[in-house]
């Protein structure tokens, strides 16, 4: 088996310079969640040109690449998301996005191109799989919904055993990979509280509801949830991200708008912190005189990796990169909704680094200036392969 991936992984590099050059075409041409038509095309003719059974309009812009082998057994389903953002480029290099407004800065391109080159090399080995390989393409990982809950409900891990996803890292050194099993990302929960009081002049408080005042009391109470609600060992996050409300300087606002977010791990905490935002909510604006309307919506579960798919690729990472290149991953209060897919399945979801010595290369995930080291894009191959063998061959 050994030989076998040494000889696939050279097949890797001679096509790495063809996998950077999907990946910029893609970087130059993002399309944004639920809009990715162009984006699912081209990913649709690149696998039908490497001879794979396609099916496409899975949950949306969806799609899946089938490659069956020529012995019995299990089947791995391996995961890459392709929408972008709304950002607009500020990076000057020849694959600048030609799309105003719109970039993939957080590295879904990179993604795509890697398991497109997965899929082209793996494809020449088909006589060799003990097993099929399900390339799983994914539209709207950042827009809640989100697209990895419609593809599963119309099948896209029909008779998948295990579901692997790899993530760039621009905090992460090129060369290096993280993994960690259990909760990695956080629940993500979005939330607006329309508040209505009664309008008035700011010289004659004591004829209005003042909307203002009975925002600010939310906000400041809404922040004692976690300090005061929640079990002190195990985490959540609330955050008010939007305060909106009045007109004048002299004018009592009869209308304020939050809007917000909470993060968990635990499913109790995350059912918790819903209730007493609710509590809250109501009894402030009742005590006041006032109404409020909640709208709530529960986004994307905690991405919680399997403990024992988790080892067993960690294992292989260290095999194909050595031991002091695969470190513990460290979770983190962002959302991603690979989470679905490891509710259905077993597997687990790890990090690949895409920074060097050059600043470029140094900006987080959704900065305007985000670019990477696309010598990870061969790194995420690589790992994908080493995780197929182990399967497969």
């Amino acid at each position: 088996m050994t030989l076998l991936v040494s000889e696939v992984n050279e097949k890797l590099v001679e096509n790495f310079k063809e996998v950077v050059s999907w990946r910029r075409h893609m970087h130059q041409h993002p399309e944004l969640s639920f809009k990715e038509e162009k984006t699912a095309l081209y990913i649709k003719e690149k696998l039908i040109s490497f001879g794979l059974e396609v099916k496409t309009n899975i949950g949306g812009h969806g799609l899946i690449g089938i490659l069956k082998g020529a012995h019995p057994g299990k089947t791995i389903g391996l995961r890459a998301d392709f929408d972008g953002l709304p950002i607009h480029d500020e990076k000057e290099v020849p694959y600048k996005s030609q799309n105003p407004g719109v970039m993939h800065a957080c590295g879904h391109d990179g993604h795509t191109a890697a398991l497109l080159g997965t899929a082209k090399v793996l494809s020449g080995y088909r006589e060799k799989l003990k097993g099929n390989v399900v390339f799983i393409f994914q539209p709207a990982e950042e827009t809640p919904p989100g697209g990895a809950k419609f593809m599963i409900e119309n099948g896209a891990l029909e008779g998948v055993d295990y579901v692997f996803g790899a993530h760039l890292d621009s905090q992460t050194p090129v060369g290096k990979v993280t993994t960690g099993e259990g909760y990695q990302m956080a629940a993500v929960d979005k939330f607006s509280i329309t508040i209505q009081g009664k309008g008035g002049h700011g010289a004659k408080p004591h004829e209005a509801v003042d909307s203002i005042v009975i925002a600010s009391e939310i906000v400041s109470s809404l922040q004692k949830i976690v300090s005061r609600s929640v079990d002190p060992l195990r985490s959540a996050v609330v955050t008010i991200g939007v305060f909106q409300a009045g007109s004048a300087f002299n004018v009592i606002a009869d209308k304020a708008v939050l809007e917000g977010t909470v993060r968990t791990f635990d499913a109790s905490i995350r059912k918790q912190v819903e209730e007493r935002i609710r509590c809250i909510v109501n009894g402030i604006t009742v005590a006041f005189g006032a109404s409020a309307v909640i709208d709530y919506l529960n986004g994307y579960p905690a991405l919680y990796n399997h403990p024992e798919e988790t080892e067993t690729v960690r294992n292989l990472l260290i095999d194909e990169f050595s031991e002091g290149n695969v470190e513990e991953m460290e979770p983190s209060m962002g959302a991603e909704d690979f989470s679905y897919f490891l509710l259905e399945k077993p597997g687990t979801y790890f990090r690949v680094g895409s920074r060097n010595e050059c600043e470029t290369t140094h900006y987080p995930h959704h900065h305007p200036k985000f670019d990477i080291d696309e010598q990870a894009l061969l790194n995420i191959e690589r790992s994908f392969v080493k995780i197929v063998s182990h399967y497969l061959f």
